[in-house]
């Protein structure tokens, strides 16, 4: 689903990410830790696109389609969401019109969507407007239901979130990238039934994250670099047991 090879980016001229090396194949969901300024949001923003994150060498690859120079919104329309930590607030544009938007032309009923959620009564307000940090993780899961990418990015998805809310967006997650969910397909004389799953890459500081959601993988990015790939659970354990600085020491 998505190859990256030998990535290395500026921005503002500083290098950030240091011949970043990284494969996530199709379905499976992938956690990058890391400590705040190691590179993660970099990473994100530069896998969608955006400008100010100047690749100066190295490769993406979604899909077998070469997009490290793509504008953000050939990205979207190939199959790539993303969930930002701290998305903007949108004065004069509705939630409703925000996720039919990123429904495309595809015909998504907002209302059940939003049911989901439970966020029914923030469809007609401004987007972000006033929200708290669950009603805008709430928000961006929304339009990612909406969009349907095949690539998920979610930037820190249980920051700001109250205990009352992470489960439901943990649920939610989950039920985005259909995790566990099989679709059963009739063909000639037998009936088979295959997983219908999404890839996804979740970026998390503090790990707790994954007492809600089911990972492949997990990988540490410190000081731009990727350290190295395990079970995310192991990962998380060591992190909290030795801290970021002595995990990255240990795999150099």
């Amino acid at each position: 689903m998505l190859h990256i090879e030998e990535l290395r980016v500026e921005v503002g001229g500083k290098p950030i990410l240091k011949n970043i090396n990284m494969e996530i194949p199709k379905g499976e969901t992938h956690i990058l830790f890391g400590p705040n300024g190691s590179g993660k949001t970099t990473l994100m923003l530069t896998l969608m696109g955006f400008s100010g994150y100047k690749v100066t060498h190295g490769k993406i690859t979604f899909k077998g389609e070469d997009i490290t120079n793509m504008p953000i919104y050939e990205r979207a329309r190939l199959g790539i969401g993303v969930s930002f930590q701290r998305p903007p607030t949108i004065n004069g544009l509705k939630t409703r019109n925000i996720v039919e938007i990123c429904g495309g032309k595809k015909s998504v009923d907002v209302d059940e969507l939003s049911k989901q959620l439970n966020f029914s009564d923030f469809l007609d307000r401004d987007v972000n407007h006033n929200f708290s940090g669950g009603e805008i993780k709430r928000s961006e899961l929304l339009q990612l239901l909406a969009q349907q990418p095949d690539l998920v990015l979610l930037d820190e998805p249980s920051s700001g979130v109250d205990l009352e809310s992470i489960a439901l967006i943990g649920d939610t997650i989950n039920f985005l990238l259909n995790r566990g969910v099989k679709r059963r397909e009739k063909r000639p004389h037998k009936e088979i039934i295959a997983e219908q799953v999404k890839s996804a890459l979740v970026i998390t500081h503090t790990g707790h994250i994954l007492d809600y959601i089911t990972a492949d993988k997990g990988q540490v990015l410190y000081n731009g670099v990727l350290c190295y790939a395990r079970n995310a659970r192991e990962i998380l354990k060591w992190i909290r047991e030795y801290g970021y600085e002595e995990c990255a020491r240990c795999t150099q």
